[in-house]
């Protein structure tokens, strides 16, 4: 999960996968409520997911647009399928995936 504000992504959070399919991932809700309780003592939300594609481009599939369900979030991709990873953002909107600019500040 992302944590952060609005516009800004500011910690990616582990969460167990509940999922039988290692190609599936299914957030566990006790993580995902530790996570929100954790963020909001901080001053921050969730304002994305991340995953990755072992073997595939960091764009959404067609299983990412079907199972998208959080409106206005942001959805990190992670691909795998060559060196280095690749990392990119997709805000979800009206049904569709938008590409995101990332820039980092260290």
């Amino acid at each position: 999960m992302l944590l952060g504000t609005p516009g800004e992504i500011t910690e990616a959070v582990p969460t167990r996968n509940l999922a039988d399919d290692p190609n599936r991932f299914l957030i566990d809700p006790h993580d995902h409520i530790d996570a929100r309780r954790e963020g909001r003592r901080r001053g921050l939300e969730i304002v994305g997911f991340y995953h990755s594609h072992p073997h595939s481009p960091a764009v959404p599939s067609a299983t990412d647009l079907r199972e998208a369900s959080y409106s206005g979030y942001l959805y990190a991709i992670v691909s795998l399928a060559a060196g280095p990873a690749e990392v990119r953002i997709y805000r979800f909107d009206s049904g569709s995936f938008v590409a995101m600019p990332i820039v980092t500040v260290s």
